[in-house]
């Protein structure tokens, strides 16, 4: 989808748009924080979701507020984390740039996973994630191709 993108202001919070925004050139590195955490490559992770998956899942749930008026938690997410070095890889792969990155220590309170368990979302909603991880990344790297300064 070239249609759905994100036009952070500012340094961006999570680290898709964060990577997003060093591949144009915008930001000059990603920043990994913890690289000795007890994960397969000592970074942290977490589970991503593709913002169509999302629109999704919301759209799933407000159908399901509108059988059943009341309150209902759904988690939504993949139910499987990918490290920060996953996501760069991932991105790198799908954008054919190389990505600038720059240790540091562990943020204090940072885990070292953390991920969704979307069953009752899959059970109750009919909900689940259905792009991957390379589609994600395609998505992204189309979207910021496409428009480097985000919506400007």
């Amino acid at each position: 989808s070239r249609l759905v993108g994100e036009g952070p202001i500012g340094k961006p919070n999570n680290l898709m748009p964060y990577i997003a925004q060093v591949i144009v050139g915008r930001l000059p590195h990603v920043n990994i924080y913890g690289t000795d955490y007890d994960t397969p490559d000592g970074t942290g992770v977490r589970d991503y979701l593709h913002v169509v998956d999302t629109a999704t899942g919301h759209t799933a749930a407000m159908k399901k507020l509108e059988e059943n008026c009341g309150l209902k938690i759904y988690n939504l997410g993949t139910g499987k984390g990918y490290s920060v070095l996953d996501m760069i890889k991932a991105v790198e792969k799908a954008s054919g740039k190389t990505i600038a990155c720059k240790e540091h220590p562990r943020r204090s309170g940072d885990l070292a996973s953390v991920y969704a368990d979307p069953t009752l979302a899959i059970k109750e909603l009919g909900w689940s994630a259905e792009r991957t991880l390379d589609q994600m990344c395609q998505d992204l790297w189309r979207w910021q191709s496409n428009n480097p300064n985000g919506y400007l």
